[in-house]
């Protein structure tokens, strides 16, 4: 039985972490093999290109996430109570950066302000992945209107939206200061939006 290679995992890990912290133009396949530990023959054995790795690392990187958002919004609880725990979960990802002295923020959100007016392919795929987060926000928002939590004007979904919005502005505000406090009583700042 021969052996299972981990090139094409290492390939991802190297890709989001450099991609996160550098953005899409500053790091090119070269780097991502050696970071990898891997021949750039190997590289395009999985990749056609550095866009297609990194189509590949915004739908793993969603896949790893969005499994975090729905354990925290399908678990018991009053429906604003799941919702300001995946707020604070944000948060405190942002916190666990700082504490290794710098704050890359958000992949998805630095991707879209970078590739999205250059790279239809790449703003898609961001699109689709911001589209999910404020489904699964709506959903949520949907229970707390039913069960009369939450009054709104709103719909779910635009609400969803906003929240989102200001969520990821804090995380860029984080990140330009490199200081995590920006977050601090976020969900009160998001709850807000609602009233």
């Amino acid at each position: 039985m021969g052996r299972t290679s981990t090139a094409r995992e290492r390939v991802l890990d190297a890709a989001c972490s450099l991609i996160r912290s550098r953005g899409y133009e500053a790091v090119g396949v070269a780097e991502v093999c050696s970071v990898a530990d891997v021949r750039k023959g190997s590289f395009y054995y999985y990749f056609d290109s550095k866009q297609a790795l990194t189509r590949e690392v915004i739908r793993e990187h969603w896949r790893s996430e969005r499994a975090r958002w729905v354990a925290v919004l399908s678990a018991s609880g009053a429906p604003l109570v799941r919702l300001e725990a995946l707020f604070d979960m944000q948060a405190d990802d942002i916190r666990a950066e700082q504490k290794s002295n710098v704050i890359n923020g958000c992949i998805f959100a630095n991707l879209s302000l970078e590739l999205s007016a250059r790279d239809a392919s790449i703003r898609s795929d961001l699109e689709s992945v911001f589209d999910e987060q404020i489904a699964l926000v709506a959903e949520v928002l949907g229970e707390a209107m039913a069960d009369g939590s939450l009054h709104a004007d709103d719909t779910p979904h635009r609400l969803a939206s906003a929240m989102l919005a200001q969520l990821e502005g804090l995380v860029l505000f984080a990140k330009l200061r490199n200081d995590a406090s920006s977050l601090d009583g976020v969900w009160s700042q998001v709850r807000r939006l609602a009233s």
